[in-house]
């Protein structure tokens, strides 16, 4: 069963899998100001702070493997081949992108 924390108001503001110090109450699954919460702007709320996370992990992560790679630590003959395409895909991508920006002025967002 969940464990909650609450607000100044009372209100959930956060669901945990097991107790923290904010969240020590338990609720039943189905308690219907849990499904509230869940199903409300807070939660969406928060699935789209970690979508956001995920992107920003995934550009984190095509760092560092390219820092492994440029310092040998792993080659990237060494990744599965759908990896490896994936990998490839990623960079033209962001390189297309990257000539993509720099034809857009700063001041007035036109082609230049």
């Amino acid at each position: 069963m969940p464990f909650v924390s609450r607000n100044a108001q009372g209100s959930i503001n956060g669901v945990f899998g097991r107790p923290t110090s904010a969240a020590h109450e338990e609720l039943d699954a189905s308690n219907p100001e849990l499904r509230a919460f869940l199903q409300g702007p807070g939660a969406r709320h928060v699935r789209n702070r970690l979508v956001a996370s995920d992107t920003e992990m995934a550009r984190i992560v095509e760092d560092v493997i390219d820092v492994l790679i440029t310092k040998n630590i792993v080659n990237f003959t060494d990744f599965p081949r759908e990896a490896q395409q994936k990998l490839l895909h990623r960079r033209d991508l962001r390189r297309n992108l990257s000539t993509l920006t720099n034809l857009v002025g700063d001041e007035d967002d036109i082609i230049v």
